[in-house]
């Protein structure tokens, strides 16, 4: 048994555009692909006793046991691991629920498809099912305890705290796009120009000025002081000596902090005698080399909430604390109120589990008791002098009964520090009084409070607090995105999303677009290559200068790992054609058709899909999508094309010449096919067919009919505007025109074009992938010699696992089958091949060149143009 790869999907998929966080585990079973379960002896006893809550698994059936009985029956391993994997990470409390296991089309391997939450807990609680499953079938030992700790200690390192958590539920339920930016809680609300970034409870719109001042509690009490506004009077200690002089100047009680820590730590309060002020001071000067001393304040702890300048919330917070049975000891209590469900780790529930340090035994010993004392029935011992919940603490709602007086106290505070997520702290003896001298006292002012206290008080009403917060970062209930444009198929992507932003940069926008070239923004390059991926399209909607973004979306990243966006607000399937069969487990034209699909699926309900009608496994796709259908043509008469406009929806064609949009009855002509310089005239049918769902996307994105036709008229093919597309080159004797062509139906379209070529002699160079099948190497062959008199067999630098010898004669098999008698040359180097070409063209010829890495051949071509010409001039 053994994982052949792993893939982490993180956005829609081939499996699921609803479940995006999907762990995709190739598995070849070996020998149990001929052992079920049922013919695994005692199977099913052995791991139910090391597992026994797969019992509450579901199948098909969709009942609890459902697993259980499949298994009794017989089932393959690989669907028992994806159950597995499931119920390591719910162990470990992680909510996964959905798996999926499917044939991948060779024999014993299976795709075994499991949901996330954490993808290190994912990948981990994968490769750890297989391991106990392999153990089970083999009777061997297994930890199953040490899997659900580690996963436990994976997830705590990795989950949002309660806080962030209530920020990104309420960003979820408006609509709003959340991306984790990185492993420290950094998120990004929104896309493009309309994101918003927050970390915890610090706004990306929070004043970094305003966070700095209140982190210094010596500066805060300053402000406050000079605003009138009641605090405790104080010192700030640097030494130790300093420390001694203050316990002769001061009478107690104290409270001792650092001057710029944050969650309670390093804080003491009620300080009442000498040696308790020392250790106080030492823990303080732990976290800061500055501590304050200030007078101990009476009353209660207050944490008022200030969102946006407007008080949300309250809470009455209470130290650690347990109750006597008259039975138990107060370290038993600790330990039983510690297994209270709403109590974890740090800030991984709303309640922090209470840990016994310093402070618990000092606060012991000044009561006269100990740990292993057994505390009286009904008697009630604080265990910390500090209420933070981060250190034990409960809180209590009292925000009704708050007094005017003191909401326009939390509000001014908050415009004081210019902090528009503000939790300031507030010592009194009731809140339902104006807090004044001698009435309670302002303690500190916090940039980032938590929120839980708020959402989550033991006592009181839960105040929804994300709600503000969303209010304030995207007023108007608006969502933070921009429109995404988002185009797939086998050809024509690139030139389609290169002339879509072309047209959305005529219209104002500010354009971020993908394409198996590189990265755009505004037009200028932001990187070069194949960036046709989820990562790529990420970096569009991370920027900040972005408003509108184009994306080519291909099969390797839809497989790899998913789209990089929840939801497009207009799609593009331009074909499916016999392409990349056989790779990655795609093996028929419908599994193709199906990964295409997935951009389509992801279309917004009130946006726009918009689909080639002329293809007919494109056409099907209307079924699948709940967005408003828009259909595009190259036949003026195509009956799906009538029917469509006839129930009032939307089409692209071309009408006696002209590129038309028809709505219902509504037809308006768009511009003269012969007038777009893209299409050579109209010579390039394959042109043609880009633009028509290039004006349907500009249609349907609200641009003028102005804006398009300028659009069009300005969009001159070229190695600029669309590199490796059609790009022609002249020479003094001949012409080269170099193209991406890689498949069927890009030969079907160069063939349609070369038709109408006039030459002495058509030449052409052609390359084979070696991770193609064999027919689609020999068809290479077969496309070259119906169309060329002359060709030129070139070799990619990697084989992608053929040896060039290989290919040369799988590609001679293909043009043997048309021409028994072929001119043909071998020249593997690509430079070589193209100059070869060139110096041997006789007058008048055509050389057609099928570009691999499309920078790099038109580099090749421009050199040799100025070396010829070079060469020229000198025998002038």
């Amino acid at each position: 048994m053994e994982i052949k790869n792993i893939q982490v999907m993180r956005g829609p998929n081939y499996w699921s555009n609803y479940r995006q966080k999907l762990i995709v585990m190739k598995l070849d079973l070996g020998k149990y692909e001929e052992l079920p379960t049922n013919k695994i002896p005692k199977f099913y006893e052995r791991i139910m006793k090391a597992l026994p809550s797969l019992y509450e698994h579901r199948c098909s059936e969709g009942k609890a046991g459902g697993l259980c009985e499949r298994m009794k029956e017989g089932t393959w391993l690989g669907h028992v691991i994806e159950h597995v994997a499931l119920e390591f990470q719910v162990l470990a409390g992680m909510d996964c629920g959905y798996g999926r296991t499917r044939s991948a089309g060779e024999y014993g391997v299976y795709k075994v498809v499991f949901s996330y939450l954490s993808e290190e807990a994912g990948i981990y609680a994968g490769k750890a099912a297989v391991e106990f499953v392999k153990a089970v079938a083999e009777k061997n030992n297994f930890d199953v305890k040490n899997v659900i700790e580690t996963l436990k200690e994976i997830w705590t390192d990795e989950m949002p705290g309660p806080s962030t958590q209530t920020i990104l539920d309420e960003a979820v339920r408006r609509n709003i796009p959340v991306t984790r930016m990185d492993c420290h809680s950094l998120y990004m609300l929104g896309y493009g120009r309309n994101q918003q970034l927050f970390r915890a409870t610090v706004m990306g719109t929070t004043n970094n000025l305003a966070v700095e001042s209140a982190a210094c509690k010596w500066f805060t009490k300053e402000v406050l002081g000079k605003a009138g506004i009641s605090v405790p009077k104080g010192i700030t200690v640097y030494t130790k000596p300093e420390l001694e002089e203050a316990i002769e100047e001061i009478p107690f009680p104290w409270v001792i902090k650092p001057i710029d820590g944050n969650h309670g730590r390093g804080i003491t309060a009620n300080i009442r005698n000498k040696e308790v002020a020392l250790k106080a001071a030492k823990q303080a000067w732990k976290i800061s080399d500055k501590i304050i001393i200030e007078e101990f304040i009476e009353g209660f702890d207050y944490r008022f909430l200030v969102i946006n300048y407007k008080l949300i919330a309250v809470a009455k917070r209470t130290p650690a604390c347990v109750r006597g049975d008259g039975q138990l000891t107060i370290r038993q209590l600790i330990a039983k109120e510690n297994e209270n469900p709403d109590r974890g780790l740090g800030h991984e529930k709303v309640l922090t589990k209470i840990k016994i340090d310093y402070h618990t035994k000092a606060l012991l010993k000044e009561a006269g008791l100990s740990l292993d004392d057994v505390l009286p029935l009904g008697m009630e011992i604080m265990l910390k002098k500090t209420a933070n919940l981060s250190t034990g603490g409960t809180s209590t709602d009292v925000t009704d009964s708050v007094h005017p007086f003191n909401i326009f106290l939390a509000e001014r505070i908050a415009r004081l520090f210019q902090l528009d997520v503000c939790g300031i702290d507030i010592m009194a003896k009731d809140v339902s009084e104006p807090i004044r001298k001698g009435n309670g006292a302002v303690i500190e002012v916090n940039a980032g409070p938590g929120f839980r206290m708020h959402t989550h008080p033991s006592n009181g009403t839960a105040r929804d607090v994300a709600k503000p917060v969303l209010d304030m970062l995207f007023p108007e209930n608006s969502n933070g995105k921009i429109p995404i444009i988002a185009i797939t198929g086998t050809n024509g992507k690139t030139t389609t999303t290169r002339l879509i932003a072309h047209m959305a940069q005529k219209a104002g926008k500010s354009v971020g677009y993908t394409t198996t070239e590189g990265i755009y923004i505004n037009g200028h390059t932001i990187r070069e290559g194949d960036c046709s991926g989820p990562q790529s399209a990420r970096t569009i909607l991370a920027d900040p200068m972005v408003d509108f973004a184009v994306l080519e979306c291909a099969r390797g990243g839809i497989l790899r790992s998913g789209l990089a966006f929840d939801e497009c607000d207009v799609s593009i399937v331009t074909n499916v054609t016999e392409d990349h069969l056989g790779i990655d487990d795609i093996h028929t034209l419908e599994d193709y058709a199906q990964v295409k699909e997935v951009v389509a699926r992801s279309t917004a309900d009130k946006g726009y899909s918009i689909l080639n009608a002329d293809d007919d496994l494109v056409y099907e796709m209307r079924h699948a999508v709940s967005s408003t259908v828009v259909l595009f043509s190259m036949e003026q008469e195509n009956e799906r094309i009538t029917e469509h406009c006839a129930k009032g929806g939307i089409s692209v064609f071309v009408q006696d010449g002209y590129f038309v949009v028809q709505k219902g009855e509504t037809v308006i002509r768009i511009l003269a096919v012969t007038r777009t310089p893209v299409t050579l005239g109209g010579k390039a049918a394959f042109m043609v067919a880009n633009v028509l769902p290039s004006i349907a996307a500009a249609i349907v994105s609200g641009f003028t009919i102005e804006d398009i036709r300028i659009a069009l008229t300005s969009f001159i093919p070229s190695p600029e505007l669309t590199p490796g597309r059609m790009n022609l080159f002249e020479f003094a004797h001949c012409q080269l025109m170099l193209d991406y062509a890689h498949n069927a139906s890009g030969f079907d379209a160069i063939q349609k074009y070369m038709a109408q070529v006039d030459a002495s002699s058509k030449i052409c160079i052609i390359g084979a992938t070696g991770d193609r099948r064999e027919e689609d190497i020999r068809n290479l062959g077969k496309y070259a010699a119906s169309i060329f008199n002359e060709i030129i067999i070139r070799h990619d630098k990697d084989g992608r696992g053929r040896t060039n010898e290989e290919l040369t004669g799988l590609v001679m098999e293909g043009i043997h089958s048309v021409n028994a008698n072929p001119r043909v040359e071998v020249i593997s180097d690509e430079a070589a091949a193209i100059e070869f070409a060139v110096t041997n063209a006789p007058q008048e010829a055509f050389i057609f060149v099928c570009a691999d890495h499309v920078k790099h051949s038109i580099e090749l071509v421009r050199r040799l143009q100025e070396k010829l010409l070079y060469s020229m001039s000198k025998v002038s």
